[in-house]
């Protein structure tokens, strides 16, 4: 009998033992590994655990107050109770459907561009490998965004749908996350700052677990972005420049908080709107733009490739000085052979660039040997 309560007390010891190394294991998981990593975007953090991260999503469209929590979970991992009523991602993932050009490129500079499998409106897509793709069957398309071929999307079955927010209703993102979709929402384009746009590859790096590489990219666009800036300090001159073009009697232009104000600010540029306020576009009427924008040194926009194509448009835009020096640089030139705009898809990602081509065109004594990416002077 004595030896009998021994084993069952032994029984007991074994149990309290096993759950007392289970409370200690969970406990060493939910230790932060890395405190959030995110320096210039304002749109979202990544906290990182040990088993799993913490990606939050917060104000993903203009004057949203709301957030998204997600829980990306490693093979093995251990989500504490606390956390499991939010979205659970198993990552790294396999296989993903995005619905905007910009981000493209980050799943091209992560390496995880056959992850791709479906995409709305792919002649929007200008990047050659993602095109051979769509070429050969691989990519989807699903439509527009405001009407999703969600069967299809369905039908895919992507480890995750990434989505992006104008406002608060979505019934086409409501509808796939009902039917068991995993919907994430990006905002990059709702930040306002160029290295802030950029820093939204880590967003894509976590759901890869490709954390590490996302962060040694991003290390290098942002260093190149502060050696250029302060190379273009040095310049003796800020030349002034005007930006945008006429659309149905309406001139836009960005408004001076804009990233597109930012970079010409970091070019050593005067942009002659640069005081106004607010970001996005400025909506203007001719007359306003040429009382201020007629002595401007450079014009920079992306609606037309030639001088010919500006006359026929507008004849009145030979009334600049910019235009009759032949001062004029466009984004337009580069498209993917279905017609989408390099600069939209890429631009965002890749400051560093745009910031390098306006330098050299400003300042051409400055980033001798560089030949711009993006910019071209009208022919």
């Amino acid at each position: 009998m004595k030896n009998f309560l021994f084993k069952i007390s032994l029984f007991f010891v074994f149990l309290v033992c096993v759950q007392c190394r289970k409370k200690e294991q969970i406990a060493n998981q939910n230790k932060t590994v890395q405190k959030n990593d995110i320096q210039f975007a304002h749109g979202f953090s990544l906290h990182k655990f040990r088993g799993f991260s913490i990606l939050k999503v917060v104000n993903p469209w203009p004057k949203s107050t709301k957030s998204y929590t997600y829980i990306l979970k490693q093979k093995n991992g251990i989500v504490p109770d606390s956390l499991s009523q939010n979205m659970i991602i198993d990552v790294p993932i396999k296989t993903i459907i995005v619905t905007s050009t910009t981000h493209i490129p980050s799943l091209e500079m992560l390496g995880v561009g056959n992850s791709l499998v479906g995409f709305p409106n792919l002649s929007y897509i200008s990047s050659e490998k993602i095109r051979a793709r769509i070429d050969a069957g691989k990519i989807a398309e699903l439509g527009n965004n405001q009407s999703l071929n969600i069967e299809k999307t369905i039908e895919l079955a992507p480890s995750v749908f990434v989505g992006y927010g104008i406002d608060n209703n979505n019934p086409t993102l409501d509808n796939l996350e009902k039917s068991g979709q995993k919907i994430l929402l990006n905002g990059d384009w709702n930040e306002e700052t160029p290295l802030g746009k950029a820093e939204w590859i880590k967003f894509f790096g976590a759901l890869f677990r490709l954390d590490s590489k996302a962060k040694i990219i991003f290390d290098k666009i942002a260093n190149d972005y502060s050696n250029t800036k302060i190379i273009a300090a040095k310049a003796s001159l800020r030349p002034t420049v005007l930006a945008g073009a006429m659309y149905q009697d309406v001139w836009y232009m960005p408004k001076g908080k804009s990233w597109g104000s930012l970079i010409l600010a970091d070019a050593n540029a005067q942009y002659l709107w640069a005081e106004t306020t607010g970001t996005g576009s400025l909506n203007l009427n001719f007359e306003t733009v040429l009382e201020r924008g007629q002595k401007a040194n450079f014009w920079i926009q992306g609606q037309f490739t030639t001088f010919d194509e500006m006359k026929k448009a507008n004849k009145h835009y030979s009334q600049f000085e910019s235009f009759q020096n032949q001062n004029v640089y466009t984004f337009g030139s580069k498209k993917g052979k279905t017609g989408g705009l390099l600069y939209y898809e890429l631009a965002p990602n890749r400051p560093d660039l745009v910031l390098k081509d306006i330098v050299k065109i400003l300042h051409p004594e400055l980033l001798s040997g560089y030949k711009p990416y993006f910019l071209e002077k009208l022919k």
